[in-house]
């Protein structure tokens, strides 16, 4: 245990914020830290073909042990960390023994994790807790997913007796800002299928996810003095609450679960004479998606109507893009995969819990550039903030997993 504590913090207490501004890959400079360090530490290990290319994407493999011909499978984590929250100096809390209370991350800022408002906590009360100090996110998100790859790897190297396939594993950028697999050279990589280590809770297991679009609407708007702005004057947020408020109501994330989809508005700016609005779009069923970004050129036009004759041009402005599609429609036709992932689940005792994401990840680009990539459990909980952690027997699962996986293609 103390060998995996290591290993995950050695990770986690290095930058790797990504940044949406940017337009290099990786996002951020500070990417390479991690990235060079972990080329290192899989040689060290004893893997083969260890390969970093140009943008920070890596690869290595680990080889075949049978004379008998088997699927060359993949495992797949990133080591960027989500902007949302600072990932600059994480200093880690390990929390032995946990007794099912009160966690103070910090005491000076009074920032306290409490399963009375975490309740998953309660699962894990005498289990190893892995926190933040209550200034950063953890980083589990996906760290957690490298150690137990990394893990897993030495695992099968220190242990020939147990029999595999060959593996490759792969390491990405920029997972958080969504472009965690547009660089993937999904025919260098080679594998047949592959897994991404991603997922929160022990037992998560899922190829479902979002369709996602993002949407930016820029109103325009004509400034007058006040005094005498009657007839004259139109204020662009004013008409940008317009556009908000004739969304459907009831269809945000912190009012919807399971398959309902969502609109969320995450950024607002604005004055009088311009004001811009940014939402992302999301909806587990395709039919649905679509009606959902129609509903936004639908509204866009209704305000731009309303105004044509003040205005004399459009005054909304949408622009509508798609990120990323549901992975279901290329996993399906080759279910075994997800079926050999929850084989090992149950033969390890461990609850599958096969659910939609709620979310995106790079398995489902993944999937749409031929490499069919369920998502699999990584053990964090409350990803991209300060009350984020991860129990380190959830790590030993998913590293246990991973070794079973490998066993049971072998043998299929």
């Amino acid at each position: 245990m103390q060998h995996i504590i290591d290993r995950f913090i050695s990770y986690v207490t290095i930058d790797t914020e990504s940044d949406p501004n940017s337009t290099t890959t990786p996002s951020s400079q500070k990417q390479w830290d991690l990235a060079n360090k972990l080329v290192e530490e899989l040689k060290t290990i004893g893997l083969q073909d260890v390969s970093i290319d140009d943008k920070a994407y890596i690869m290595a493999t680990l080889p075949s042990n049978v004379e008998h011909e088997v699927p060359t499978i993949g495992f797949i984590s990133h080591f960027d960390t989500s902007p949302d929250f600072s990932g600059a100096n994480v200093k880690p809390q390990v929390i032995s023994n946990y007794d099912g209370g009160d966690i103070v991350l910090n005491a000076d800022k009074n920032i306290v994790l409490s399963p009375k408002y975490f309740k998953d906590l309660l699962q894990y009360k005498g289990q190893t807790l892995i926190t933040t100090d209550g200034t950063t996110l953890l980083g589990a998100d996906d760290k957690a997913g490298i150690t137990e790859i990394v893990s897993a790897m030495e695992y099968l190297i220190q242990h020939p007796e147990i029999k595999h396939g060959k593996i490759r594993i792969g390491f990405t950028p920029d997972e958080e800002i969504g472009r965690g697999a547009h660089h993937f050279d999904v025919e260098k990589f080679g594998a047949d299928w592959a897994y991404t280590m991603d997922g929160s809770q022990v037992g998560e297991l899922e190829y479902e996810n979002f369709n996602a679009a993002g949407a930016k609407i820029t109103f325009k708007g004509k400034s007058v003095h006040p005094g005498y702005a009657k007839g004259k004057m139109i204020n662009s947020m004013l008409i940008a609450n317009e556009f908000i408020n004739a969304l459907p109501k009831g269809e945000t994330p912190e009012e919807t679960r399971g398959y309902e989809g969502f609109f969320h508005v995450h950024h607002l700016n604005g004055s009088i004479e311009e004001t811009v609005v940014e939402l992302i779009i999301r909806d587990h069923n395709k039919k649905k998606f679509e009606k959902r970004k129609a509903l936004i050129t639908k509204i866009t036009q209704k305000i731009n109507k309303k105004f044509a004759k003040q205005y004399g041009e459009d005054i909304a402005i949408a622009e509508v893009n798609d990120q990323y599609y549901n992975m279901k429609e290329k996993v399906l036709p080759v279910k075994h995969i997800v079926d050999i992932a929850e084989k090992a689940m149950k033969e390890l005792g461990i609850k599958p819990l096969i659910k939609p994401i709620r979310g995106g990840t790079d398995g489902s680009q993944l999937s749409y550039k031929g490499l069919p990539c369920p998502n699999i459990f990584a053990g964090g909980h409350n990803f991209h903030g300060k009350y984020e952690y991860v129990p380190v027997e959830s790590i030993q699962k998913a590293i246990d997993v991973i070794v079973k996986i490998a066993e049971l293609t072998a043998i299929q």
